[in-house]
């Protein structure tokens, strides 16, 4: 990676080891909440589709189409599913072999995964993108939940490896921050189902404080916890919905979402619906996170994502499959 990766004393010592099923097990399942929550929340910029008829139960009619969250979610976990750690060169051209701009990619993306599929160096297309800036879009963000429950007991290493999967595109310090706070809350919820106490809203915001990195996106997280309690539509007036596309616009209202409905995955996606903004980015960040949590079958106050749903979205690629193909 660029540079000195941050070292992170988050205060908290996990009580258990995962094995690499475990861990797959736990990576999977936030896919699955990921993919689905992407695929749904993307039908919402379709005209006809009805907010209150999905709050009521009733969501679209399928297929729903899945996106460049989901696709580069996929990547992310073949390679925690075939060599348990991200390889940057390795993770930067799967991205570009696999890119396919009819999914949604953003431009910034398109621009970069062509040029290392060209041959240019992953970290010079990534650091000249935006006038030499770096992206801070949410793409990183969107895309690293599962890389995060796959690190349940190690929410240190989630977030060295958040950096890892960030930097590939992403070298702008708002953009990586997003993909840290993604990855390291999802590793909580991960590790909270495993150890069967589901926190409170605030404590769920308060294990990421010590992942805080000072900018636009450690201010929102902070705002989300102020704002706790409120209606879905001021959390999002307050703290954006990701209609901007950056991480800073993002992040902070999806971890208010994950925190506010860790519990309940279908209430969690249809909060990000009713927000508006980057629907299916919210919604797949949201989902990750949720999903670790929940996981795909309902048990005593948690109810997961529902079959239904599931059964709803499109297939996931073949090479995403947990026996890889």
């Amino acid at each position: 990676m660029a540079g000195a990766a941050p070292i992170w004393n988050d205060g908290l010592s996990m009580t258990f080891v995962l094995h690499g099923s475990a861990r797959l097990d736990l990576c999977y399942d936030s896919l699955e909440g990921l993919s689905v929550g992407d695929a749904l929340g993307a039908q919402f910029f379709m005209p006809g589709r009805s907010v209150s008829d999905l709050a009521a139960g009733r969501p679209p009619e399928p297929p729903w189409e899945w996106t460049d969250d989901t696709h580069m979610a996929c990547s992310i976990v073949a390679e925690l599913r075939d060599h348990a750690e991200i390889d940057q060169d390795r993770l930067s051209a799967v991205f570009a072999e696999r890119c396919e701009p009819y999914r949604g990619y953003g431009v910034g993306a398109v621009t970069i995964l062509h040029q290392v599929r060209d041959g240019q160096p992953w970290r010079a297309a990534a650091a000249a993108a935006f006038g030499g800036q770096g992206s801070c879009g949410n793409g990183a963000a969107m895309r690293v939940a599962p890389l995060g429950a796959y690190h349940a007991d190690q929410p240190r290493r989630a977030a060295h490896q958040a950096i890892a999967s960030a930097e590939v595109t992403h070298a702008h310090p708002e953009g990586i921050a997003g993909a840290v706070l993604v990855a390291v809350a999802a590793a909580h919820a991960a590790a909270a189902r495993l150890d069967g106490r589901r926190p409170t809203p605030a404590q769920f915001l308060d294990r990421l404080d010590p992942y805080l990195i000072d900018g636009q996106v450690k201010r929102g997280v902070l705002r989300a916890r102020r704002h706790l309690g409120v209606s879905v539509q001021q959390a999002a007036w307050e703290l954006g919905n990701g209609s901007q596309v950056t991480a800073q616009d993002t992040v902070p209202f999806a971890l208010w979402v994950a925190a506010t409905s860790l519990h309940d995955y279908p209430t969690a996606i249809t909060a990000c619906v009713k927000a508006g903004g980057d629907v299916d980015t919210t919604a797949a960040i949201v989902g990750g996170v949720v999903g670790a949590y929940t996981g795909l079958s309902d048990r005593p106050s948690v109810t997961a994502v529902p079959g239904a749903w599931t059964e709803a979205r499109e297939p996931l690629p073949t090479w995403a499959a947990r026996t890889g193909s």
